[in-house]
């Protein structure tokens, strides 16, 4: 599940799940406007583990310098593949579905945004909120031309960027929950790549059966192919379905659709 469109989505999926599900919990407890953060964050964060990847859609996202990031990003997974990998590891590059595919990252960089928004800085929090509402907007929007539609996707990205930036500020005790909305994309990113062919390493360093990037997968005939026709035609528009289900009761939750007479999630 390596093409943009369909990471974003399950980011917002996963990100409304939870947020849906956990009513009785702070993250099932945001305003309308923190749930739009967040849920920005997730379809953003649902692109970066593939970061490592120099042809992948975040690499492509802010040009020559997110191809910077891309490279730099391949070469110390790589690095980091071939420090701890065991005998029973593939002699593999390790570049791609490496470090970043890993639940240590997903940690790592929850925990960078929570503390970033709750810094406030004010050069780090809108760099942070653009790059996530850039890969935001280029991953539900892929079939895009990069050279044609480069200025839209900045003017959008910006505009959504200013907004998150309103919110943000406004409400700074949200920090966690944005933390929290990394990971989710990210973990719903990881469960994506779970289930194609190659599997992923999420579990890293954790050794299982002597391998330390074993690739988490479930059996061979329950993966699809990256890009195939299963992903495309079945998962991408179901996920798409259940993605604006699970928006709109969660949005409900958060008390903005107030005059609708049922509940959305129980249909009560």
């Amino acid at each position: 599940m390596s093409t943009g469109p369909t990471h974003a989505i399950s980011g917002l999926a996963c990100w409304a799940g939870v947020t849906a599900i956990a009513s009785n919990h702070a993250i099932g407890q945001l305003t309308p406007q923190a749930w739009v953060l967040g849920a920005t964050l997730a379809s953003g964060a649902a692109l970066l583990p593939d970061i490592d990847h120099p042809q992948s859609t975040v690499a492509r996202t802010f040009g020559a310098f997110s191809l910077a990031f891309s490279k730099i990003a391949n070469t110390v997974s790589s690095w980091t593949y071939r420090a701890t990998k065991t005998s029973k590891d593939t002699d593999r590059d390790g570049g791609h579905r490496g470090l970043t595919h890993t639940v240590v990252f997903a940690v790592l960089a929850g925990l960078v945004t929570t503390a970033i928004v709750q810094a406030g800085n004010r050069f780090a929090l809108p760099v942070l909120m653009f790059v996530f509402c850039g890969l935001a907007v280029r991953g539900l929007l892929n079939n895009w031309c990069p050279k044609r539609d480069a200025l839209a996707i900045i003017v959008t990205s910006g505009a959504l960027t200013l907004l998150c930036m309103k919110w943000v500020v406004a409400a700074p005790e949200n920090a966690a929950a944005a933390g929290i909305a990394v990971m989710i994309g990210c973990f719903a990113h990881y469960l994506g790549d779970a289930i194609t062919e190659q599997g992923c390493p999420m579990l890293w360093p954790i050794p299982i059966g002597g391998r330390t990037w074993y690739p988490v997968a479930p059996p061979k005939v329950m993966r699809m192919r990256t890009g195939g026709a299963v992903e495309l035609s079945l998962v991408l528009p179901g996920l798409t379905l259940l993605a604006v289900w699970l928006s709109a009761a969660a949005l409900q939750h958060a008390g903005a659709l107030p005059w609708l007479g049922f509940d959305l999630l129980t249909f009560a």
